[in-house]
């Protein structure tokens, strides 16, 4: 799970949240209690429509200033333009650190994303259509003697808009509130995730206007567990990038932790260097 799709309610609870971004108090609460308050956890709400845009407001009017001073010049418009940045932005193993290597297969289709149904279990579907480009990449930490392999991923979408890529993470939020526990590939499940939020300028957030982050536990058919679990996203403009950990036996959850942390920091400066203005 390293992306999602609008289409569910609980706007009232993310606008409250929001607005506790306004006065710098930043957002840390289980997700367990995220859907006890939104009335969510087994399925969308009666009258919803699970495959498209939900009604009632878009994201905080009161969100931070862009944090790239961006070229416009620089700022794709079209799928050709946006899939040329993702190819220069989108991690590559290197950008965990040493010893990380490609999964296969590593880069998911160009007309697909994943998408979290109404049963929470993730598919992938058509992107949305506000989405001009969007990739998916693959990588692993390899077993060694006592430890298992972690399971990485790297995703980065290039939205029409800013607030197109505002909606996304405002979105994530509601999910999370819908489904504290998910199931990601066939055999794989996450649970006991706590969530985090933070706006650009709220403690040592400075590098995205908005950022989300979940940890928890992840399990699986091949692998076993419970092992620790950990998810990254940020948004700039009409970007997000995203980044997911899987750990294993004898894997520690800020090992996990600090491979997400470090995929998704190198994504954020090829962002900014892609786009900023030229001196």
């Amino acid at each position: 799970m390293i992306e999602r799709r609008r289409g569910y309610g609980g706007h009232g609870l993310v606008r409250h949240l929001r607005s506790l971004h306004r006065y710098g108090i930043p957002v840390l609460v289980p997700l367990t209690l995220l859907a006890a308050c939104s009335g969510g956890g087994g399925g969308a709400p009666s009258g919803k429509d699970t495959d498209g845009p939900t009604a009632g407001p878009g994201p905080d009017t009161a969100s931070p200033a862009p944090v790239l001073d961006a070229d416009p010049a620089r700022l794709p418009g079209n799928r050709k333009a946006a899939l040329d940045l993702i190819a220069r932005v989108i991690a590559d193993p290197g950008s965990f650190g040493p010893g990380v290597v490609r999964r296969s297969p590593y880069e998911s289709g160009p007309a697909t994303w994943p998408v979290l149904g109404a049963d929470c279990v993730w598919r992938q579907e058509k992107p949305a259509d506000d989405v001009l480009a969007t990739l998916t990449r693959d990588f692993e930490v390899p077993a060694v003697k006592g430890k298992g392999p972690v399971r990485l991923s790297a995703v980065v979408t290039v939205h029409r808009t800013r607030e197109d890529a505002q909606w996304e993470m405002a979105e994530s939020l509601e999910e999370t509130m819908r489904c504290p526990t998910q199931q990601l590939r066939e055999g794989e499940r996450i649970g006991s995730m706590v969530s985090a939020a933070l706006l650009g300028g709220e403690a040592t957030q400075t590098t995205s206007e908005d950022s989300l982050s979940e940890a928890g536990e992840y399990s699986s058919t091949e692998l076993g567990g419970p092992h620790a679990y950990a998810w990254q996203q940020a948004q700039s403009l009409q970007f997000t990038v995203a980044a997911t950990g899987k750990g294993a036996e004898g894997r520690t959850e800020k090992e996990v932790s600090d491979l997400v942390t470090q995929g998704l920091s190198t994504m954020l400066i090829r962002v900014e260097s892609a786009v900023e203005k030229q001196s």
